[in-house]
C-alpha cells in the first residue's frame, strides 16, 4: 500500500506533532512497562513477605553480569550512532554501527548464555527457590525482547540498500523506532542488574 493511502508515516500529525509510527511504538513500550512492571511488583512482593532470601552476589556472577551491563550500554550507543549515521547520509558508517550493535546483542546473549549454563550445571533451577524463580523469568523474558530486537535491527540492516535507493526518510524513521525499543530493553536491564545481581 502507497504512503499516500496511509498519511502521518514520516511527516508529523498536526494534533500531536509526532508521526503515527512514533505514536504507535511509545504506545508499545507502554505495554511493554506494564508487562515488566507485573514482574517487578511481583519481585517487591515476594521479597518482603519471605522469611528468608538469598543475596544475589551469592548465588548469580555478579562479575559477568557487569560485562554484560557494559555490553548492553555500549549497545545502546551504537544504536544511536547508527541513526546519526543515517540522518548524515553516511551509509557506511550507519551500516558498521547498527551491524556492531547487532553483534553487541550476540555479545549479551552468549554471556547470558554461559551464566545459565553455569547455573544448570550447578542445579540452580527455577524450581530451587522463588529468587531463581524470578531470575530465570525475568531475565529470560528479558533475553527474548534482545533477541527481537537484534531480529528487527538485522532486517534494517539487510534490508537498507532497498530503503536508500527510494525512501531514505521512511528508513530513518523505522531505524529511530527500532531505536526506542533497543534503549527500552537496555533500560530494563538497568533495573534488572541491581535488583537480582546487588541487592
Amino acid at each position: 500500500m502507497s504512503q499516500e493511502l496511509i498519511p502521518y508515516i514520516t511527516e508529523a500529525r498536526p494534533d500531536t506533532g509526532l508521526t503515527n509510527g512514533k505514536i504507535g511504538i511509545w504506545c508499545f513500550l507502554a505495554s511493554e512497562v506494564m508487562l515488566f512492571g507485573a514482574f517487578f511488583a511481583s519481585y517487591i512482593v515476594l521479597r518482603t513477605t519471605a522469611t528468608e532470601w538469598p543475596h544475589g552476589s551469592s548465588i548469580l556472577n555478579v562479575p559477568l553480569a557487569t560485562v554484560n551491563t557494559i555490553v548492553l550500554i555500549t549497545s545502546s550507543v551504537t544504536m544511536v550512532m547508527a541513526w546519526a549515521s543515517l540522518m548524515r547520509n553516511d551509509f557506511g558508517k550507519y551500516r558498521m554501527f547498527l551491524g556492531a550493535t547487532v553483534l553487541l546483542g550476540f555479545c549479551f546473549l552468549g554471556i547470558k548464555y554461559v551464566e545459565y549454563s553455569a547455573k544448570f550445571e550447578h542445579h540452580l533451577l527455577p524450581s530451587t527457590n522463588n529468587f531463581l524463580a524470578i531470575y530465570f523469568i525475568m531475565t529470560g523474558l528479558h533475553g527474548l525482547h534482545v533477541i527481537g530486537g537484534m531480529i528487527t535491527n538485522a532486517y534494517f540492516l539487510v534490508a537498507a540498500p532497498s530503503y536508500w535507493d527510494h525512501d531514505r526518510a521512511l528508513l530513518g524513521h523505522r531505524v529511530e523506532y527500532s531505536g526506542l525499543f533497543w534503549h527500552f530493553v537496555d533500560l530494563v536491564w538497568i533495573f534488572l542488574f541491581p535488583i537480582l545481581y546487588l541487592l
